[in-house]
C-alpha cells in the first residue's frame, strides 16, 4: 500500500453489496492486496471486479479498497503541496522592487 500522510484515515470496513441477489455484508478489506473474488454470502455467486476496476471492493462496496483511498488520499495531499508551492511563488512583493 502506499504511504498516505499520517493523519489520513483508511477505512477497513466496508459494505459490499451483490448485483443479481442485492444481498448486503460488511466485510473487513485486506490491507496487502486487492480481493479479485468474493463469493456472495446471500445466492453464491462469485463477485469479479468490474472492467477497470482492481478489486471486488472498488465495483460492489461503498468504499473503494485500501489501496485505492491511500492513492486518492496521497494525490490529494500533494495536489495541497502543490497549491501551497505556488501560491508561495506567485505571490508579488509589495515594495514594487523588481
Amino acid at each position: 500500500m502506499q504511504n498516505a500522510p499520517p493523519d489520513a484515515m483508511i477505512e477497513m470496513l466496508t459494505k459490499i453489496t451483490c448485483p443479481e441477489c442485492d444481498h448486503k455484508a460488511v466485510e473487513e478489506m485486506p490491507t496487502d492486496a486487492c480481493q479479485y473474488f468474493y463469493e456472495c454470502k446471500g445466492c453464491g455467486k462469485i463477485l469479479k471486479p468490474l472492467a477497470g476496476d482492481c478489486c471486488v471492493f472498488c465495483s460492489y462496496a461503498t468504499v473503494p479498497c485500501p489501496p485505492i483511498q491511500a492513492a486518492r488520499i496521497e494525490a490529494k495531499h500533494l495536489e495541497a503541496k502543490h497549491l501551497e508551492a505556488k501560491g508561495e511563488n506567485g505571490k508579488s512583493d509589495s515594495s514594487g522592487a523588481p
